[in-house]
């Protein structure tokens, strides 16, 4: 009885340790950015992007930059992103890197 008992510990504190539901794993996403920016507050005053990732139908603040991004005002655009995870980030900065894939669609408005 005190083996089984054992054994079921055990495997839930394993089960229970490789499940990190905060953990991002790598993957695209598709992401439209609107062709304006507006003022928002972050760890201080900036402007973000506003975007809809995926299939999101309402516009949403977007804090962090796009490496290999550079936004021009008055276009929209259609990307594909790659979203992965970044080890020991700063304490103010984010624990997600977004790395541009693709312009699929770059829309003068």
């Amino acid at each position: 009885m005190k083996s089984s008992l054992r054994y079921g510990t055990l495997l839930l504190l394993l089960l229970f340790g490789a499940c990190d539901k905060w953990q991002v794993k790598p993957d695209l996403i598709t992401m439209q950015i609107a062709d304006h920016q507006e003022d928002c507050m972050g760890v201080f005053q900036q402007r973000c992007l506003l975007v809809k990732i995926d299939e999101e139908t309402n516009w949403g603040y977007f804090y962090s930059g796009i490496d290999g991004f550079t936004y021009e005002e008055g276009y929209e655009y259609r990307l594909i992103v790659r979203r992965e995870p970044v080890k020991n980030p700063p304490q103010d900065a984010s624990s997600i890197r977004y790395i541009l894939v693709n312009i699929v669609e770059k829309r003068k408005i």
